[in-house]
């Protein structure tokens, strides 16, 4: 489908170009401001302890929440939409993990351990991370109890402990994304510190922050639904190249 025209296709000099941008020069910083004490809130956050128990499938054996962490002391856990007797994992999980790939190396240099979770068979899961030729760890969480907890897989149609998915009483789906980050405390438990679904993991979705530094954007007006348009990478119709 053939890209809508920019905003605006009117021409002017340099210098008339160079005061709009200085222009916005000044909203970006103050949108970077804004998030800068955005971000402080969010980590003054209180804590909650977790005393429920929860239980994971992994590639070395079944461990609990406080072993997911490794010799790190947060950790940051995506909620992949991979359901049991799914055959593919959702195609916008798996846009975000195209950019989110490698990055678990540079969070553990700073005391963070990543990972994914998904209710579906672990090596279903491990299969689709070879296809995709992604590294992060992956695990199966038992019998759904955590991702039912942290509001993100709803049987039957049911809110559930969660109350519904992104703070809301409603639900979309059985399956939904989010990511939720953990504090291990000093006695050896477990806090939970924070958790975001729907456009608040719009940040994390490294080739929308590319789009929206493009002329014509997203270009997602006329689709019948945002992200309408992705593709697990291996199934996007690529155009030759003119020259061919």
């Amino acid at each position: 489908m053939p890209a809508s025209k920019p905003m605006t296709e009117a021409l002017v000099s340099r210098e008339a170009w160079l005061a709009a941008r200085k222009a916005l020069l000044v909203e970006e910083k103050e949108l970077n401001a804004a998030r800068d004490r955005l971000s402080a809130a969010r980590r003054a956050l209180p804590l909650v302890r977790v005393e429920k128990p929860y239980w994971f499938e992994t590639e070395k054996g079944r461990k609990n929440l406080d072993q997911l962490f490794g010799d790190k002391r947060q950790l940051m856990v995506y909620h992949f939409m991979f359901g049991p007797g799914w055959d593919e994992g959702c195609k916008s999980c798996s846009l975000m993990m195209d950019g989110l790939d490698g990055l678990d190396v540079h969070l553990a240099a700073r005391d963070v351990a990543f990972l994914c979770v998904s209710n579906g068979p672990l090596e279903t899961l491990h299969a689709y991370r070879r296809r995709m030729g992604w590294r992060f760890d992956w695990v199966r969480a038992e019998e759904a109890a955590f991702s039912r907890d942290f509001g993100v897989t709803f049987e039957n149609g049911e809110p559930g402990p969660a109350g519904g998915y992104n703070y809301t009483d409603r639900v979309f789906a059985e399956e939904l994304p989010g990511i939720s980050v953990f504090l291990q405390l000093e006695d050896g438990g477990v806090a939970h510190s924070y958790s975001t679904y729907g456009r608040g993991l719009d940040p994390l979705m490294g080739v929308y922050q590319l789009l929206d530094l493009a002329p014509i954007g997203r270009d997602e007006a006329a689709l019948p639904m945002p992200m309408a348009w992705v593709r697990r990478r291996d199934q996007y119709e690529i155009s030759p190249p003119a020259s061919e």
